[in-house]
């Protein structure tokens, strides 16, 4: 499996290499990225979104993830077709972007009212709302820490993550709470957040490794 991963990102290859089955090999190329913020995000796809692709091609890959969730959605629910255009005729497979089995894992779980917390500034959380009420589900709330340095992403720890869901407004209505995020610890505190919340809780990494599991013939 090919990875797109920002080149700040400490989390997502740790998660990936975790918790996918052990015949699954992950090969990252990275896209520079410093500033978690809409412009770097456009930047990053435009400029290095290429050059990581044509290295990408050379290892022959069975899927190949793009990951990043609050760049895809800068693009809103078109960006998977826009991934398979520019990226899937290089590297000769399918393109997995984040949004998408994201959207696979709430519908599986019937879940339309949604809680959403994020790491990101206001700008960012906006474009992710935007998408994901393009996606059909309906976005009650959505907070969060207004980190706008990438590497930052992956400082909060688990604990620290669980504290901020605690602070939160999570509406009483919300069917489900989506954490955002590939550089985000939160796929480790899952087992946490579920012990102090009562309802489903979907993360990037999670949806995007049970989307590969299924995608992947072993």
């Amino acid at each position: 499996m090919g990875l797109l991963v920002p080149s700040s990102n400490t989390v997502m290859e740790v998660d990936l290499y975790r918790n996918l089955p052990s015949a699954i090999t992950v090969h990252p190329a990275r896209m520079y990225l410093e500033e978690t913020t809409a412009e770097g995000e456009r930047r990053m796809i435009s400029e290095e979104v290429p050059k990581a692709a044509e290295l990408l091609k050379t290892l022959r890959p069975h899927l190949v993830v793009f990951g990043c969730t609050s760049a895809g959605a800068l693009f809103g629910p078109d960006f998977p077709q826009e991934l398979h255009r520019k990226i899937g005729t290089v590297v000769g497979c399918p393109v997995l972007d984040i949004l998408s089995p994201v959207a696979e894992e709430l519908n599986r779980l019937r879940a339309r009212r949604l809680a959403v917390l994020t790491p990101y500034s206001s700008g960012l959380n906006q474009s992710v709302k935007a998408s994901l009420e393009a996606l059909g589900f309906e976005v009650l709330s959505i907070d969060g820490l207004g980190i706008t340095v990438n590497f930052e992403l992956a400082s909060p720890t688990p604990q620290e993550i669980v504290a901020f869901a605690q602070k939160s407004s999570l509406p009483q209505k919300a069917e489900a709470l989506f954490i955002s995020c590939t550089n985000f610890r939160a796929l480790e505190a899952l087992p946490l957040l579920q012990e102090h919340f009562h309802l489903p809780i979907v993360t990037s990494n999670q949806a995007v490794i049970e989307k590969i599991k299924r995608s992947v013939s072993i």
